[in-house]
């Protein structure tokens, strides 16, 4: 068994995957980690630099480059609210970023908006990852992020 082939989990369990790798990141990196009991506020958990500090995280997860979206009633762009994007690819340890919300306020060819109005789907800030617009979420990488925190 090779250790990296993420098709052998199911879409929930490399939800949860990625969930519990970025936690675990966090703690590496000395921040004190709380776990929301229900995620109904686009919150999967909280992380604390210090007494005054904290930050609000959203994970999602990609197997290869998709797209990524977050509904607009949840996801409510602010400062301390970041999202953590998790990609898969097999063979490959996995690729963490860190991304604060208020980047969907200036919507590019990564970072979207779409409000589909008179249409069903709800309005959703997107990440439109493709091989064109990887390079663009580069900037975001975990760990450079983290030391800016």
């Amino acid at each position: 068994m090779n250790k990296y082939e993420w098709g052998t989990l199911n879409h929930l369990q490399l939800s949860k995957y990625a969930e519990y790798y970025v936690k675990m990141e966090f703690t590496l990196a000395g921040f004190d980690v709380y776990t929301a009991e229900v995620d109904d506020k686009g919150i999967d958990f909280i992380v604390r630099k210090d007494e005054k500090t904290y930050y609000d995280i959203q994970v999602k997860s990609s197997r290869g480059l998709n797209y990524i979206f977050f509904p607009k009633d949840r996801f409510k762009p602010r400062e301390n609210l970041f999202a953590s994007i998790v990609l898969f690819f097999d063979n490959s340890h996995p690729k963490i970023y860190l991304i604060n919300s208020g980047v969907w306020l200036n919507p590019n060819q990564l970072f979207v908006s779409r409000d589909y109005e008179e249409k069903k789907s709800k309005p959703e800030w997107g990440l439109n990852l493709s091989k064109k617009n990887l390079s663009l979420l580069e900037q975001y990488e975990f760990y450079n992020i983290l030391k800016k925190l």
